[in-house]
């Protein structure tokens, strides 16, 4: 939680998503439920950390709406560096062994790690430039793995039964199947054509013995009807839907997003 410099409360909170490809900033005000400042930012390619402070730094000079006072601040990192680990095995003092063998890490990489639903740890490499620049905005602020964010709301669904879940967001997907409530599994993809989009999709249905015709596939994020990802996953898939309406927040922001789902971690966030 953060404390603003006044000391006032005003009941509203900045939630910022940070990825490789670009950011997304929004306020809400709690009094309201509404959305009253939301921005997206696509830079169009992948930027190392130190070019992603900058276009922060840069979005902060340009959106006069950021300068707002806030009472809470929440920070979501996507990157592909994580890895979960079950609860009842997890050691904090060998966080980094949990990682090096799906990424590389480096002697002065500082490692993160989220509890999700008391069951989960989502062990992860956040950057900490970016981190040094909200505390110093802010204060003491939360900080989240995107994928535990994601995780979070999906086993809160309590869907009966077992559930392909596909989040989307630039080239990118999160991948999470849920049966009753409990997490079966949870990776992330980059996909360059349709066909890759489809091809982890199928692959991870055939490991698990899945069957196409009757597992359930909820799609989430950037991707619509349009999309040429779902018409081809729908040539192949049977049972594929949206998710529904999943926030009761208006919108004052003179942006929103394009799609209804589009900032499900951020509004989740909240």
């Amino acid at each position: 939680m953060v404390t603003t410099n006044n000391h006032q409360p005003k009941h509203k909170k900045l939630s910022i998503q940070v990825s490789l490809n670009g950011l997304s900033f929004c306020i809400l005000d709690r009094n309201e439920n509404s959305i009253v400042f939301y921005h997206k930012i696509n830079f169009g390619k992948q930027l190392d950390p130190i070019k992603i402070l900058a276009r922060i730094e840069l979005e902060y000079e340009k959106q006069k709406e950021l300068d707002q006072p806030v009472d809470e601040v929440n920070l979501i990192f996507t990157n592909p560096l994580f890895s979960l680990v079950p609860a009842n095995i997890f050691d904090e003092n060998n966080a980094s062994n949990y990682l090096k063998f799906n990424t590389k890490i480096l002697q002065t990489d500082f490692i993160a790690f989220d509890t999700i639903h008391d069951e989960i740890i989502n062990v992860y490499i956040p950057y900490t430039n970016i981190i040094n620049y909200f505390f110093d905005k802010y204060g003491e602020f939360e900080y989240r793995h995107s994928l535990s964010v994601l995780i979070d709301s999906l086993l809160k669904l309590q869907n009966q039964g077992l559930t392909m879940y596909i989040h989307t967001y630039h080239n990118n997907y999160d991948l999470v199947v849920v049966e009753n409530g409990k997490l079966l599994l949870a990776n992330s993809f980059e996909y360059d054509t349709k066909e890759d989009f489809l091809y982890y999709i199928l692959f991870t249905a055939e490991q698990l013995d899945l069957d196409p015709n009757t597992f359930q596939l909820v799609l989430i994020g950037d991707i619509s009807k349009d999309s040429e990802e779902y018409k081809m996953a729908w040539d192949y898939i049977r049972n594929i839907s949206f998710l529904g309406p999943f926030h009761s927040f208006s919108f004052q922001s003179s942006e929103k997003p394009e799609i209804d789902t589009e900032e499900y971690l951020l509004l989740n966030s909240f």
